[in-house]
């Protein structure tokens, strides 16, 4: 009966994590060989990782290999710049093998019982090849330690691959620590660092200035200023939670749940508040209704929902190992928010287009210029994020080797710097003001056609309520009297006519 093999793999250290979800430390719990051509492999990781600079203070990258455990046989660790990976294998040899054969062994172009590395004679060290060999009847050997270093920037690839069939059923237990020179930060994380310290600074100046603002116009504060404050105080939060758990992360090599928890947790309670206050913004909220009225529990519902799908997707996709979920595990996980966030769309421009219809019909002319505005902003922001979606969408069908990985912190970097604009002209256009009045709800807002005046010719008309006392000369009798109803859209027995 055949007997179990296993690998340990205790620890195999590159110089930088590129998976944000894994860390800059790779786990392996037991993990399978899958069999490929005529060999067996186990992905290790991929990492973005930037070359030693000798004329830097800063730290070497390199990858060490410690105490690798194994059993009789020879497992090989690969390690390959993506624009190497054709050298892996038999396809210079015009062969489909990935493993050495005999008849290639017999022409000297490779070992039987090794993977096929094509020489490169610029580089001959590369792609870099680590063994490690069983003893006799050993169940387990150790990888010896050793260091790898980096000396081209680049996305590398490791794997774990064995070629004889004997030692099928594999299995490999264990670490690999990635490092860059500045830290431990995966090279399409390392950006976002500096980006959330940017955007900590351009929260705290917009919270400063509407800080001002709100102090020096406190006594005419609307309900709607102290929603926007509180999304002001979130974006604040969020970006300085992910700055520090960035930071701690580069230096220790380690993403503790606490700190990830309450960054994920800041950031579903922006996401969701971010997009209440545009909705109830868009039903015109404190400008044409002083309350949400019977929509009140509806609104919590949907925010409460967005809550916990955004919730779920940001706490899988980092506390979680991203290569333990499947494409179907990550749209059933995506599916739900990408709906609610339809579902806030559609809401929004439907309550703003009610809002914009009541506006002109009461001729408020400054509050519909407002949000005239508002609507051309919030659509201008839509079709810009159609556009990203696409963008991002042609990226990640283009690059599915991670090639540009340097350039991949702009995409969720992209969706950070929108929401932020958003709020800044919510800021802009809803500002603290002495004199709210010509924003805020009144309930003479139906009447405010009467501040304009009206002027006929041989008449004089004043209004009071629904009774309008009307002087009419003889000869403008019928004309005037039919002017007046249909103006004022009043029943002709609430008119007090004089005859001449």
């Amino acid at each position: 009966m055949q007997r179990r093999r296993g690998l340990a793999a205790l620890a195999v250290l590159l110089a930088l994590a590129a998976r944000g979800a894994d860390a800059s430390v790779h786990e392996y719990s037991g993990g399978g060989f899958a069999p490929r051509a005529n060999s067996f492999f186990f992905h290790g990781g991929s990492e973005g990782l930037y070359a030693s600079d000798p004329t830097s203070n800063s730290s070497a990258s390199f990858i060490r290999h410690e105490a690798m455990q194994q059993k009789t046989g020879l497992v090989e660790a690969i390690i390959v710049e993506i624009q190497d990976r054709s050298k892996i294998g038999g396809s210079y040899l015009h062969s489909d093998a990935i493993c050495c054969t005999p008849e290639l062994d017999k022409e000297k172009s490779c070992k039987v019982g090794e993977v096929i590395i094509q020489p490169n004679p610029d580089n001959p060290d590369w792609p870099k090849r680590v063994q490690t060999f069983f003893s006799g009847r050993d169940e387990e050997a150790s990888m010896v330690t050793q260091v790898v270093s980096i000396n081209k920037t680049g996305m590398y690839y490791l794997y774990f691959m064995f070629c004889d069939p004997q030692l099928k059923g594999l299995k490999i237990t264990g670490r690999t620590v990635w490092r860059n020179p500045q830290g431990y930060l995966p090279g399409k994380m390392a950006p976002m660092m500096t980006f959330y310290g940017f955007m900590s600074l351009a929260y705290l100046v917009l919270g400063l200035l509407w800080f001002l603002q709100f102090v020096r116009c406190w006594k005419d504060i609307l309900q709607l200023h102290y929603h926007i404050t509180a999304v002001i105080a979130l974006g604040m939060c969020e970006m300085a939670f992910w700055y520090f758990e960035y930071a701690n992360f580069n230096s220790t090599g380690n993403r503790p749940m606490a700190i990830t928890l309450w960054a994920v947790t800041f950031t579903a309670v922006k996401k969701t508040i971010s997009r209440l206050l545009l909705l109830v913004v868009s039903m015109g909220y404190g400008v044409v209704r002083p309350t949400l009225g019977g929509v009140t529990s509806k609104v919590g519902a949907l925010g409460v929902v967005y809550f916990i799908a955004s919730e779920g997707l940001e706490l899988v996709e980092n506390l979680g190992n991203i290569n333990d979920f499947s494409g179907k595990t990550r749209l059933f996980l995506v599916l739900p928010v990408a709906i609610l966030d339809a579902t806030f769309i559609i809401w929004i421009f439907s309550s703003l287009s009610r809002t914009l219809e009541k506006l002109q019909l009461r001729r408020s002319m400054a509050k519909l210029e407002l949000y005239r505005k508002f609507t051309n902003s919030l659509a201008l922001s839509v079709l810009i994020s159609i556009a990203w979606i696409g963008y991002e969408l042609y990226f990640n069908a283009t690059d599915p080797l991670s090639e540009l990985w340097r350039r991949a912190w702009i995409i969720p970097a992209f969706w950070n710097v929108l929401s932020y604009v958003l709020l800044a002209i919510i800021c802009i256009l809803w500002s603290p003001s002495r004199n709210p009045t010509g924003f805020a709800y009144s309930e003479d807002t139906a009447d405010e056609a009467d501040e304009e005046g009206l002027s006929l010719v041989g008449s004089a008309v004043k209004g009071t309520g629904d009774i309008v006392n009307m002087h009419v000369f003889p000869e403008d009798k019928p004309v005037l009297l039919a002017e007046c109803y249909v103006k004022y859209r009043f029943p002709l027995h609430s008119w007090q006519a004089y005859d001449f």
